[in-house]
């Protein structure tokens, strides 16, 4: 079987582009050209990867199935091509990271551009993911480690606390909470509730502390997206309950917060990574500069 490396890098642009346009802009080819790529990959499997007509394209069921496992397998030739310039020192190489999404949008950005500022030469991939499948990405290979929560304990993964991420509840600035330096829980389930969706670990520790002063109703609104569930607060259908630290991403919202002290609701995160899995000397220098910066967040919470 002859398969040219081209062809598969535009089978996997096509496959997280959904377009043959979009697709053939990103890997900086004409379309036409493009369109060949992909018909010359089917040819030489002996499968169809692409259902298309004039309007439309869609992944074929084998489509569907492979693009995943191709992507997995270009992005570690990548790594493994960066990773051999260097392979003895950090100068260079390729850092994938798996975090949950407050993480990844208020925390880790400025980790980021930190390590980056110091080590120009290190390629970083972040993928925001609620807590379950961080574990899975990490599980699969898919990352080289996992920067969130660990709801239950898995032989295969190794799970290193760093701080625990205190929740607040947030709330338009009209609102009498204003008033107060901080809530009780049993404060909040007088208002309609916005939570996250049952897959996030947020919700997870919710559910918990509201089962301990025994409200057991359902939140008035679910959302999938911190966005979401912020621009219905503005909106004023209700208040949610989210780390304090999601305020960073507040685009004009104009909402407050107020911490939580009766009960105490946190949700401890750490790192996670695959038992026994050695990282590479890029990926390990990023962990050690995410660590100390940790170190120092939750030092200075104290």
């Amino acid at each position: 079987m002859d398969v040219d490396l081209r062809h598969l890098r535009a089978f996997v642009a096509v496959a997280r582009h959904g377009s043959f346009t979009r697709a053939a802009k990103a890997v900086h080819i004409s379309q036409p050209t493009f369109t060949v790529q992909i018909r010359r990959l089917e040819i030489s499997l002996g499968v169809r990867l692409v259902d298309r007509n004039t309007r439309s394209m869609q992944l074929t069921p084998i489509g569907r199935e492979l693009a995943p496992i191709l992507e997995r397998i270009l992005r570690d030739l990548d790594s493994a091509l960066l990773n051999t310039r260097a392979l003895s020192s950090r100068a260079s190489g390729f850092v994938a990271i798996a975090a949950l999404p407050t993480l990844s949008a208020t925390v880790l950005p400025g980790i980021i551009a930190a390590f980056r500022h110091e080590n120009p030469g290190i390629a970083i991939h972040l993928r925001d993911a609620v807590g379950i499948k961080v574990a899975g990405m990490v599980r699969t290979g898919e990352v080289d480690f996992g920067f969130g929560s660990l709801p239950v304990s898995e032989p295969d993964v190794e799970f290193t606390p760093l701080f625990n991420d205190r929740m607040s509840a947030i709330f338009p600035r009209h609102s009498p909470f204003g008033e107060k330096r901080s809530l009780s829980l049993k404060d909040l389930t007088a208002s309609p509730l916005i939570l996250m969706g049952r897959d996030s670990s947020v919700r997870a520790v919710v559910d918990r502390a509201l089962a301990t002063i025994g409200h057991l109703d359902p939140p008035a609104y679910e959302a999938s997206y911190i966005s979401t569930a912020l621009g219905m607060v503005e909106a004023g259908l209700g208040i949610t309950i989210l780390p304090a630290s999601v305020l960073r991403m507040d685009r004009g919202h104009g909402l407050m917060s107020r911490p939580i002290q009766s009960p105490k609701i946190d949700r401890e995160v750490g790192l996670i990574q695959l038992r026994g899995r050695s990282l590479s000397p890029a990926a390990g220098a990023f962990l050690r500069a995410l660590r100390e910066r940790c170190a120092e967040l939750f030092a200075r919470r104290k």
